[in-house]
């Protein structure tokens, strides 16, 4: 991981669940003095004590070490309004459609920044019946490729990984999609709205 838990983080947690410094060490099995080392920033808990300090906190690790607080209160949540997320190390993709910590092959993944589609990554897009077959002229080597293209709607994704030395092409259900998202692996993640269609 390249974050580690903050007092700041410890103090606002413990506060949010009442708990004195004294009755979290407790828990920990630590001194309170140690605890308020932690919270003034004059040392870090024990990788040790991580588990059982998150757990105490009421929050998972990843959590705890990224500073967020990210709790399922059931809010409504707005497919078309997600983050793609993907991993450096081994391609994976996750689509989120709430707050969330996303961690894979021990990184702490920011959500993807899109960006407007330039000449060298335009997206072709045509209506076969009830499908949109989507096209890209773009490089598909082992170094440089487009790793997945996703058609968004109101009420789900759709998304077709994609491997090196094969076609950048993809076909999506009609079905009330408004956005399409592809990702350059050496260019980032591109998006374009598109009309509804019924």
């Amino acid at each position: 991981m390249d974050k580690y838990v903050t007092g700041t983080v410890i103090r606002k947690l413990r506060e949010a669940k009442k708990l004195t410094q004294e009755e979290l060490a407790q828990q920990l099995f630590v001194s309170s003095k140690a605890v308020s080392k932690w919270e003034t920033g004059q040392g870090f808990p024990d990788i040790s004590l991580l588990e059982p300090l998150a757990a105490a906190l009421d929050i998972s690790v990843i959590e705890l070490m990224s500073g967020e607080d990210i709790r399922n209160r059931n809010r409504s949540s707005n497919v078309s309004k997600g983050h793609f997320y993907v991993c450096p190390m081994c391609g994976n993709v996750i689509y989120s459609i709430g707050e969330a910590v996303i961690s894979c092959c021990g990184i702490v993944l920011p959500p993807l920044e899109t960006e407007q589609p330039d000449e060298k990554h335009l997206l072709r897009l045509e209506v076969v019946e009830d499908e949109y077959y989507v096209t890209l002229d773009h490089p598909m080597t082992k170094e440089h490729y487009i790793s997945f293209l996703a058609a968004v709607s109101d009420q789900g994704l759709q998304l077709v990984k994609l491997y090196p030395e094969g076609g950048a092409e993809a076909r999506f259900q009609i079905n009330r999609v408004s956005k399409l998202h592809w990702y350059c692996n050496h260019h980032g993640l591109f998006s374009t709205r598109i009309a509804k269609r019924r």
